[in-house]
């Protein structure tokens, strides 16, 4: 049965997600009034005029047939959890809202498969919105587990983001309901790896090296996704703290402990830190980050992800400019940016970097001077001191070898 005011709900949502104006779906054989009566719920569908909407929509009259919230929720769950693609986290989004009536434990699952949909494709504004949404939930739920479980992921997603100060905040949070209610090991490892990458954003090292330290204390195995994950997220305060050669031994350790058949996308990841790891030693190893970024290119046939892809592309971006292979980074470099990057908030300066040195060396000096000092101004705002003095030495070194170019 097509009743109201279900069905104006519904006809409205899939109007709205497919970005049509009631004119464009009214179309020639309906009135723009009347679709407007119809989604207010002033009207009572005909069959006829459901018929029209559904072809309109490119869908079947079905889909504005009403079900029970928990029935189709729980469907929705089932089919998401047990073959996760984009269409089904696609059709789980469409149930969970407007919500009404739903299981909240129901409901909290679903947000936390969509948040992870969303992080797989480094859509960190729509996650931030899931995980806000699932962090509620778990506070009316109650339950420490799924509280620390959330506010973990939306540091994860915050840091990403750049927003560091509620990314520390969150993470604390985190950290300290798991240890406050002895959560397990996996909970308490996570809450940890969340505060020690915003703590380090934040330029709060002395305490990210603590935290650093109690994670890796943890001794969970590095032949896991964790314990990798773990010693990844150590050699990162090294770098922050300009010891680049512990990092890296770090870095090597995890490489050489993880497997990668649990979890292909970290084994890729930690390839390619490695590969960014050693562009930033001074001076810079170029052939050893091509090793390792050929490594990385290996999983990510398998992986798929954009925001990875773009990475690498921006790391032999600057592989090619180490080289002085300029009009190749610029190259790779124009491929990253016409792609609308998803990246964390560090990469994306990075990649933002490059750019400004290209400009440099292409002739644009003042253009490229303003822009890297906008950078580091942003950068020491953010309170990422080692990145705006990355900056500004990257800066003097461009401009003096800019100089000393014919």
């Amino acid at each position: 049965m097509l009743e109201q005011p279900h069905f104006g709900r519904r006809l409205k949502q899939l109007r709205s997600e497919r970005g049509l104006s009631q004119a464009a779906l009214a179309g020639e054989g309906m009135s723009t009034g009347y679709v407007s009566r119809l989604e207010s719920g002033a009207r009572q569908p005909t069959a006829r005029a459901a018929q029209h909407l559904a072809s309109r929509l490119g869908i079947g009259v079905a889909a504005f047939e009403e079900e029970g919230p928990a029935d189709s929720l729980a469907q929705a769950l089932a089919i998401a959890a047990s073959a996760t693609s984009d269409t089904t986290l696609e059709a789980l989004e469409r149930v969970l809202y407007p919500g009404e009536g739903q299981d909240p434990l129901l409901r909290w699952q679903g947000l936390w498969l969509v948040a992870q949909g969303r992080r797989q494709h480094s859509d960190h504004a729509r996650e931030r919105v899931v995980l806000e949404e699932l962090v509620a939930l778990g506070d009316e739920l109650g339950l420490p587990a799924l509280r620390a479980r959330g506010l973990t992921q939306l540091a994860r997603c915050l840091r990403a983001g750049g927003e560091i100060v509620p990314a520390v905040e969150a993470a604390t949070t985190a950290h300290a309901l798991a240890r406050d209610h002895d959560l397990p090991v996996p909970d308490v490892a996570a809450g940890l790896l969340a505060l020690v990458s915003a703590e380090s954003e934040a330029g709060r090292l002395t305490e990210a090296r603590a935290h650093a330290d109690e994670l890796t204390a943890l001794n969970v195995p590095r032949s896991e996704p964790l314990g990798a994950e773990a010693l990844w997220t150590a050699a990162a305060v090294r770098v922050r703290q300009g010891d680049l050669d512990a990092a890296q031994k770090l870095l090597e350790e995890a490489l050489d402990g993880f497997a990668g058949a649990e979890d292909l996308t970290l084994w890729t990841r930690l390839r390619v830190a490695a590969a960014r790891l050693h562009l930033q030693k001074s001076p810079p190893e170029p052939d050893a980050s091509e090793r390792y970024t050929e490594q990385a290119e290996t999983g990510m046939v398998f992986v798929g992800i954009p925001a990875l892809e773009q990475e690498v592309t921006s790391i032999k971006a600057e592989i090619s400019f180490h080289r002085g292979q300029f009009a190749d980074a610029r190259v790779l470099l124009d491929r990253v940016c016409a792609a609308d990057p998803r990246m964390t908030y560090r990469n994306r300066v990075r990649l933002e970097i490059l750019d400004s040195r290209l400009l440099v060396i292409e002739g644009r000096e003042q253009e490229g001077l303003e822009r890297m000092r906008a950078l580091a101004e942003e950068a020491q705002a953010a309170a990422s001191i080692d990145l705006a003095a990355d900056i500004w030495r990257l800066l003097a070194e461009t401009l003096a070898a800019a100089r000393a170019m014919p």
